[in-house]
């Protein structure tokens, strides 16, 4: 159907149309076509209002604005969207409620915004890659190391990602500002990320005992 017949039936413009074509297919719509051609909407598409009760819609919010002042700047760039997103989606009075959730995320105590470590360092994650990296050990010393990142935990001030490293053939944790230089190698570890993460855990239980002191 073209965006003229749409416009026609509608009782909106052309360009209404084509504006509205981009927001459905960044929904996730499966619209194929193009302008001056026509457009496709596949059957068996639905998209349910989503709805959000009070408590719901403010720890989305809060996550989303922690993000935006905590993360690496692609990582930030992403939650704005993604709140947007979940926006447009919403009925209208939700959607108001979004915006004026009176929970905030305070600015880290120092700007910080290594993006092109932590977003490779997430590539690497999601696509179970190896990384070689150059890091700054505790003693101040420049090593050169192959490692298998499993995870990543974003404090105040520092971005800590947990790895198996060759090197010293364990697991260890590295502190991403002490990396010197990163590149991701385009081989994928040996063992799957969810069972790395499981021996991780295991390994780790026994020293969280510890620390409660039980």
């Amino acid at each position: 159907m073209t965006a003229a017949v749409l416009a026609e039936e509608l009782s909106v413009s052309e360009r209404t149309i084509y504006r509205d074509i981009a927001t459905l297919s960044g929904l996730g719509a499966p619209v194929e076509g193009e302008a001056g051609m026509g457009y496709v909407l596949r059957s068996g598409f639905f998209l349910p209002p989503l709805m959000f009760d009070e408590d719901e819609r403010e720890a989305l919010v809060l996550g989303a604005r922690w993000v935006e002042r905590q993360a690496d700047s692609v990582l930030a760039k992403a939650a704005t969207n993604a709140i947007a997103k979940i926006a447009m989606a919403t009925p209208s009075d939700q959607r108001e409620a979004l915006a004026e959730t009176g929970l905030w995320a305070a600015l880290p105590q120092a700007e910080i915004d290594h993006t092109p470590v932590l977003k490779a360092l997430r590539e690497a994650i999601r696509r179970e890659e190896k990384l070689f990296i150059t890091y700054r050990d505790a003693a101040g010393a420049m090593t050169e190391r192959t490692v298998w990142p499993i995870g990543m935990a974003f404090y105040d001030r520092k971005r800590l990602f947990s790895a198996w490293c060759e090197l010293r053939t364990a697991f260890r944790h590295f502190h991403a500002e002490n990396i010197g230089a990163l590149s991701l190698t385009g081989e994928r570890y040996p063992t799957r990320r969810a069972a790395l993460v499981k021996a991780w855990r295991k390994e780790m239980r026994p020293a969280q005992t510890l620390a409660r002191g039980s």
